[in-house]
């Protein structure tokens, strides 16, 4: 039998898309082990850029796949995060981006990044904004997502590095290495659209 829930989908186009609030709702049935989560990408003006789909493996591994439209051509950070709540009106006081609300990287256990258990390869989008993308993961189980206060999967707008800074960089103030930003998000930039994963 099918539940409803919200899916937390946040897809990132890029600065300059008008912010406008959004909602991805997912068909979330039992599957051979534990649940497996549907639910449509939309930016903030509501307009669908993708679909996305979570499904156990066998040896308590999870599939991810997503199909993306209408996004900018280049590679986009894929991550889940840790807060089902998805206001582009909640923005990051650094950059003013939205979904502030939708909070970190998903992470089942301590580490930086790219060791967060919601730490997923970067999506690849073609020149006619067409992207298509499928990883199996051993960091979490489906049903790990539908914890009390839900979670989010975000397209970011660029690209993340993996926090995979060579020694020879240099960052802030000469110290060689990752910056705190790389190691909290791997530099992917910012988030454009969302809905809610939340267990029914």
């Amino acid at each position: 039998m099918l539940r409803t829930i919200h899916l937390a989908l946040v897809a990132a186009l890029g600065a300059g898309v008008v912010s406008a609030g959004v909602a991805a709702v997912a068909e979330v049935a039992p599957g051979h082990d534990g649940y497996t989560a549907r639910a449509v990408i939309k930016n903030p003006g509501g307009a669908t850029v993708g679909r996305l789909l979570v499904e156990p493996e066998r040896y308590g591994k999870s599939r991810v796949t997503v199909t993306v439209r209408g996004l900018s051509p280049g590679y986009h950070g894929l991550h889940i995060h840790t807060t089902g709540v998805c206001d582009p009106r909640s923005t990051d006081p650094a950059t003013g981006g939205p979904y502030f609300s939708a909070g970190g990287h998903f992470t089942l256990g301590p580490g930086a990044h790219a060791g967060h258990s919601g730490d997923l390869p970067n999506l690849l989008v073609n020149a006619d904004g067409t992207g298509g993308a499928s990883t199996v993961t051993d960091r979490f189980r489906v049903f790990h997502l539908f914890d009390r206060d839900g979670s989010a999967v975000v397209v970011h707008a660029l690209a993340d590095n993996h926090a995979n800074i060579p020694g020879r960089y240099t960052g802030p103030a000469g110290k060689a290495g990752p910056d705190e930003d790389t190691l909290k998000a791997g530099d992917s930039g910012g988030r454009v659209a969302c809905g809610v994963i939340a267990a029914g």
